[in-house]
């Protein structure tokens, strides 16, 4: 909004927040003319209200009008006057900041992903710097932190991530592939372990990957792979047709692994960890067996790095003090994905892409730049959705694959294909988020929940991608790797 009244004169874009909630939150100031200006809802905030307002350099007054009553924040500065209680902002001549207002406390309840703390912050408008004196700490104490987690994750066992209660599927090898794929995404899962019935043992997994090389081949006018064999090709027969796909993809240096990577319930976790990373999966079954042997294998569970680092998070919650590497800033330390500054043009860049992009570009990404999951953003590279491999399996319902071009389909069709508008429990959060300046204990506190494998690195308020930060970032951080 631009609130200059005489040509020339220097404005100086400044936002508002309103972080309390409300249906319709109002702005009105002595800028408006005291009338009420509308302002919008931080996209997946609901209750953080935000505008930006251009200001001639001055004193300004303003008041927020929330749902028709007139309200001030009692966090920022404000005087009584003739109309009541308002707001006071004054901005300086010359000013190249974009001055953040906004309550440093939310209130209870509040469903905003992003720490509203950090909207705080003064932004330098022409580089977006965070003005921040960022906590340093020795290599000494760097190392102590360091050493001590890995003595806890080599002296605790892969059972202790076992839940209380739970369920493992399985899929048998002679399962139709299609019909593996329908139950992947159903159950909401990204992968499953194959049983052979007549080796009596698992002998491998079907992930969301196997669907990703599917589906291009699919897509290849060359392939020998048709929708009508999908319908009838089982497990097996898909992964003896995949080992010429593997070859391929290791000559590109994309690494597949050719066997089952399992763990014993008796494996610390550190074991379990680095079997994860080293082998590029996304989780790792616990598997016990009765007999030397190996015979009638029990699958236990499907250990993850959200689980260890459940572990971790559980047993440094009330100490994390006495780890001086949990409390800096991730933008402090070596982990994460980040988007190159002008100063770093040999830097590996961020994969993002435009919802605009067709769904065959996102595959071909998500293989080749071996990663996991794509920002979706605008053109001002403002966090929309995330693509990840997971989502693939949405083509699996009511046969989508059949109907679909890849080079046609864009990003922006394929996730609406996964959405599910009868879903009981409403629409399920996509994009989990931090902030740069976010210590390292809070970004493993977020990705030990459940269902969260990636962290979107956003710019405070405009939501814009300044990195991503993965599970396996934080354990080749933590590992030494």
């Amino acid at each position: 909004m631009d609130c200059g009244r005489e040509s020339g004169t220097v404005l100086i874009p400044t936002r508002f927040v309103w972080p309390y909630g409300g249906r319709s939150v109002y702005i009105s100031g002595s800028f408006t003319g005291w009338t009420q200006w509308p302002m919008t809802p931080l996209e997946g905030c609901p209750n953080v209200f935000q505008t930006v307002c251009s200001l001639p350099p001055g004193y300004h007054e303003y008041k927020y009008v929330v749902d028709g009553e007139w309200r001030h924040d009692e966090h920022q500065p404000f005087i009584n006057s003739n109309i009541g209680t308002v707001n006071t902002v004054l901005l300086p001549m010359g000013s190249d900041y974009l001055p953040a207002i906004v309550s440093p406390q939310m209130p209870p309840g509040s469903s905003m992903d992003v720490d509203v703390e950090t909207i705080q912050h003064v932004v330098r408008v022409s580089d977006s710097t965070l003005h921040d004196p960022y906590r340093r700490i020795s290599e000494e104490d760097l190392q102590m932190s360091l050493h001590r987690i890995a003595v806890y994750m080599s002296t605790h066992m892969a059972y202790e991530l076992l839940p209380e209660s739970g369920k493992v599927i399985a899929l048998d090898v002679d399962l139709p592939v299609k019909q593996a794929f329908r139950i992947l995404h159903e159950q909401g899962i990204p992968m499953a372990p194959l049983w052979d019935f007549s080796k009596g043992k698992f002998v491998g997994v079907l992930s969301a990957l196997d669907f990703i090389l599917i589906m291009r081949e699919l897509g290849n006018h060359g392939s020998n792979l048709t929708e009508e064999e999908l319908e009838t090709h089982t497990i097996s027969a898909w992964k003896e047709a995949k080992s010429y796909l593997n070859r391929q993809l290791n000559e590109q240096q994309v690494a597949v692994s050719g066997h089952l990577v399992h763990a014993g319930p008796d494996d610390n976790i550190k074991e379990v960890a680095l079997k994860i990373l080293q082998n590029n999966v996304a989780t790792v079954p616990i598997i016990h067996s009765p007999s030397e042997d190996g015979s009638y294998p029990q699958l236990l569970h499907l250990a993850s790095l959200s689980g260890v680092l459940k572990c971790l998070c559980r047993h440094f919650r009330h100490s994390p003090g006495s780890l001086p590497a949990l409390q800096m800033p991730i933008c402090e330390i070596p982990v994460g994905t980040w988007v190159p500054k002008i100063e770093e043009p040999n830097v590996r860049p961020l994969a993002v892409l435009r919802p605009s992009a067709s769904l065959g570009a996102a595959l071909n990404l998500l293989v080749q730049a071996r990663v996991s999951s794509i920002p979706i953003v605008d053109d001002n590279d403002t966090l929309l959705d995330v693509y990840s491999r997971s989502d693939i399996t949405a083509l699996a319902k009511d046969k989508s694959y059949v109907h679909i071009n890849l080079d046609e389909m864009t990003i922006h069709q394929a996730l609406q294909l996964g959405e599910n508008p009868h879903s009981p429990y409403g629409s399920i959060q996509r994009c989990f988020m931090c902030l740069r300046s976010d210590p390292l204990f809070k970004v493993m506190e977020k990705l030990s929940k459940p269902g969260v494998r990636r962290l979107i690195v956003v710019e405070a308020g405009s939501k814009r991608v300044e990195g991503i930060v993965s599970l396996s970032d934080i354990f080749r951080f933590l590992l030494g790797l």
